[in-house]
């Protein structure tokens, strides 16, 4: 069913603003490790760090909020980050730049991107043996989380750790196609459609779906939508498996009967579904 731009923005900004080493299933008994919280990865923008309880390696998974662009709240994906980390990985809850601190997509996937970054390094300094990592985003999270992992060396500018590979992304009920919401993802770009075309071009994950450097940096996929998302329709998430398989990328994906736009980020729903995915994917 066709939702209207106003619709979709209206629904979103009052929905958003307001492996290596032997793994434990999320939901266990255990809890995470240490954590610290409040980390400035860069200058105004915090992350918060929880490790796997006493292990030597684990892979590295990045949460990226949502909040339409507008905001970054990463509060709501605490509880995912804290059963991600239960279940065997050092899980990085980060910020960045939204449009309300005058970031723009360039500097918003900038920020994930280092945000991997960082975490890798943190990891490391906290002796944990890094494997792989994984850009994990909400909505319009998922959205910076695509152009993180399928154009990397794009947006990394000015990150002062060393490199880390993107092996993987997660997007939950992600707004993929900003071609689909010229109102809602105008602060995305400072502009709209047509007054900067290339901007929406570059900012589209769509644009470098079948890029080669996507194809050559071999990512894995799961992308994850509930049927009852009145925010965003599934076809954002089954017309982004579509074309991110046609580039050869390989995509799973999980349509959850029943949940909702904010439902699906939810650590009991999406927790299993993020952590037998990264297993079958990437191995324990």
């Amino acid at each position: 069913m066709a939702i209207g731009a106003g619709l979709v923005a209206a629904v979103l900004v009052a929905a958003l603003v307001s492996l290596v080493g032997a793994w434990r299933p999320v939901g266990a008994t255990e809890t995470a490790g240490p954590a610290t919280t409040g980390l400035e990865y860069l200058p105004g923008r915090a992350a918060d760090v929880y490790l796997p309880r006493g292990a030597r390696a684990a892979p590295v998974v990045v949460l990226v909020p949502g909040g339409a662009w507008r905001t970054a709240d990463r509060g709501g994906l605490t509880p995912l980050a804290r059963a991600l980390a239960a279940s065997g990985v050092v899980a990085v809850n980060a910020t960045y730049r939204a449009a309300a601190a005058g970031g723009r997509h360039l500097q918003m996937a900038g920020d994930v991107v280092c945000a991997a970054d960082f975490g890798v390094d943190r990891a490391r300094r906290a002796g944990v043996v890094p494997g792989p990592v994984v850009v994990l985003g909400h909505s319009a999270g998922a959205h910076l989380a695509a152009l993180a992992a399928l154009a990397p060396q794009r947006f990394r500018v000015g990150c002062p750790y060393p490199a880390a590979r993107i092996d993987g992304l997660v997007g939950l009920a992600g707004a993929y196609d900003v071609s689909r919401l010229p109102e809602l993802a105008e602060p995305l770009f400072g502009a709209g459609a047509e007054e900067a075309p290339a901007r929406w071009r570059d900012g589209n994950p769509l644009t470098w779906a079948g890029a080669m450097d996507a194809r050559a940096g071999a990512i894995r996929a799961l992308l994850v939508h509930g049927t009852r998302d009145t925010a965003l329709p599934t076809s954002f998430t089954t017309g982004f498996a579509s074309a991110l398989t046609a580039a050869g990328i390989p995509t799973t994906v999980e349509l959850v009967d029943g949940q909702g736009h904010g439902g699906i980020y939810a650590a009991p729903v999406a927790g299993p579904i993020v952590t037998r995915w990264m297993l079958t994917t990437f191995g324990a």
